[in-house]
């Protein structure tokens, strides 16, 4: 199977620049599968279940906060904008799904047949929608250090508070990952942290479970004046975990506030240090 046989109009990401020296990026909210691909998924595939529900409604304010913002539009079960491009594992040892997975977070299989990809459809799905994101990524990042002398990047995620495949238990409902401690500047993660533990009524972690994907990992150089940190939120916090995954306003009016001060606190940080 090839990509040529999945061509879609359907463009890899939307994206609007912003104003100051941040850029947030939304690799896991799409939801579109092109069509032939769409008839080999199980019918549980093509409802993408594990897909980061509502983040762009959860982070409305963003252009409020001058923020830039990249948002991808294929689901993640076409190709995982937040693995390494050779798919080497995130969490050696650990459960995770690959690059193109072939399974769900509930290890049900994605696709009908058992005809997932093989490395050339694996290719042209890179070549075609990961690598068009990741350099808009980079570009960005490029534009704002340039501008302002120092760039901020967000990874916005959100997963079901429990999930017996990668964790123990319900995970902590804000779930801060910095690489352990390489995507950007230790006193910057100590603030966010501490926004975060301060939020009443949530838990908060500073890489536990979630250390940051591929993304922060990357793309976050503090030497180089490129903060990166990723967020990884319990869905619970703002909307239905199940079918039909309906957005809770009433709920979610609990979190944007800390989510918000949050990322007010990661520019505040790095508009400080502008070179």
């Amino acid at each position: 199977m090839t990509l040529t046989t999945l061509t879609t109009p359907e463009a890899p990401f939307r994206f609007r620049a912003g104003t100051r020296p941040l850029l947030i990026s939304m690799p896991h909210v799409g939801t579109h599968v092109p069509p032939a691909l769409a008839a080999r998924f199980t019918d549980e595939a093509r409802r993408v279940p594990d897909t980061d529900w509502h983040l762009e409604r959860l982070y409305d304010f963003a252009d409020e906060l001058g923020a830039s913002v990249l948002v991808a539009t294929h689901s993640r079960y076409v190709i995982d904008l937040n693995r390494a491009p050779d798919g080497a594992s995130l969490y050696p040892g650990q459960s995770v799904t690959g690059l193109c997975p072939v399974d769900t977070f509930d290890s049900t299989p994605i696709y009908a047949a058992g005809d997932g990809p093989d490395e050339a459809e694996i290719a042209e799905r890179r070549d075609a929608i990961w690598k068009p994101y990741h350099a808009k990524l980079a570009e960005e990042l490029a534009r704002i250090r340039a501008l302002h002398g120092v760039a901020a990047l967000w990874d916005a995620h959100s997963i079901r508070s429990v999930l017996p495949r990668f964790f123990d238990g319900k995970l902590p409902d804000l779930n801060l990952g910095t690489g352990k401690g390489v995507s950007c500047d230790p006193a910057l993660a100590q603030t966010l942290l501490g926004i975060a533990q301060g939020a009443t009524g949530y838990t908060a972690v500073l890489n536990g479970r979630f250390t940051g994907g591929y993304i922060t990992r990357h793309h976050g150089r503090p030497a180089r004046n490129v903060h990166a940190v990723q967020l990884e939120m319990t869905q619970s916090s703002y909307m239905q975990e199940a079918m039909p995954f309906d957005y809770l306003p009433e709920v979610a009016a609990g979190i944007r506030p800390p989510v918000r001060r949050l990322l007010e606190a990661v520019l505040e940080f790095v508009e400080g240090r502008r070179t």
